[in-house]
């Protein structure tokens, strides 16, 4: 696997791929690799000729109070769980390569509304971060299709609202979330709970499963949403959100809508989890 900090080389690297008729497929971290991340590359080997990876830690996406100081740095157990997942080039830039202006001077993506709630309500300027460097990303890289995971079900919603917005020829794929044998979602910041605390966390899925077979018998639907958040308390969690939404586009629930999304966010002592169930009514 070949590793580099310069975008000319990503880019004659791609060019060459694209000029034998070859695809590339993308797949953008931030590092601290699980079995998520791996998922999401044999996925890509899978669907096309060529992968590409990317680590980077991408500082306009967290808030000042957040934890870009503490992120975890694994770099060389990352390059070789992608190695051997089977990607072929990974691009490890810095922030100073990414925004070489710094960040007050970046041009900066958004997407309005669908970015602006959720998370994006709890966390102001995060979707912004998100969509930023993804586009400069996806810009650099030039694949023909991209891979996220579905556990960031907001996120995959904003890259690919823009992505179609922005007419970029990229087609993205959501790959399923990848769980403990608890339940608990696959994610780089569980590397923060205690044995006890990682524990409680998989009632998170638990409350999930719950309400949505409550919604499915026909409960009320803002009573069944309040004994799951009573249920997370009760675990230990501090709810941020626990809503119900349309699947299409996070929109809020109406009678004729069948294709639905529970969000989660709460914390586990310091620690902020998300997850989300999507499901048929």
């Amino acid at each position: 696997m070949i590793t580099t900090q310069e975008i000319q080389q990503i880019r004659e690297q791609v060019r060459a791929w694209h000029a034998k008729g070859e695809s590339v497929a993308f797949v953008p971290t931030m590092g601290n690799l699980h079995l998520g991340h791996i998922t999401l590359i044999r996925e890509a080997v899978q669907r096309a000729d060529h992968v590409v990876a990317s680590i980077f830690v991408n500082p306009m996406q967290f808030g000042a109070n957040e934890d870009l100081d503490a992120y975890p740095r694994t770099l060389t157990a990352d390059k070789l769980a992608l190695s051997e997942a089977g990607a072929e080039l990974l691009f490890t830039p810095t922030p100073e390569i990414i925004y070489p202006k710094g960040m007050g001077q970046q041009s900066y993506v958004e997407v309005p509304e669908i970015g602006d709630q959720l998370c994006g309500a709890s966390r102001p300027g995060h979707f912004r971060g998100v969509a930023t460097v993804v586009c400069k990303l996806f810009n650099i890289v030039q694949p023909d299709i991209a891979l996220f995971g579905r556990k960031d079900f907001q996120q995959l919603m904003i890259i690919k609202t823009m992505v179609e917005d922005l007419s970029l020829p990229i087609e993205v794929i959501g790959v399923d979330t990848i769980r403990e044998a608890s339940g608990l979602a696959m994610s780089s910041r569980n590397g923060y709970l205690t044995p006890t605390q990682k524990s409680q966390a998989a009632i998170l899925k638990q409350a999930m499963d719950k309400l949505s077979a409550d919604i499915i018998q026909g409960c009320n639907i803002e009573l069944a949403i309040e004994h799951g958040k009573q249920a997370l308390i009760k675990a230990g969690f501090t709810p941020d959100y626990l809503e119900l939404r349309s699947a299409e586009d996070l929109s809020q629930v109406t009678d004729e809508q069948s294709e639905l999304v529970i969000l989660a966010a709460a914390y586990m002592g310091d620690t902020r989890l998300i997850d989300n169930l999507c499901f048929k009514r």
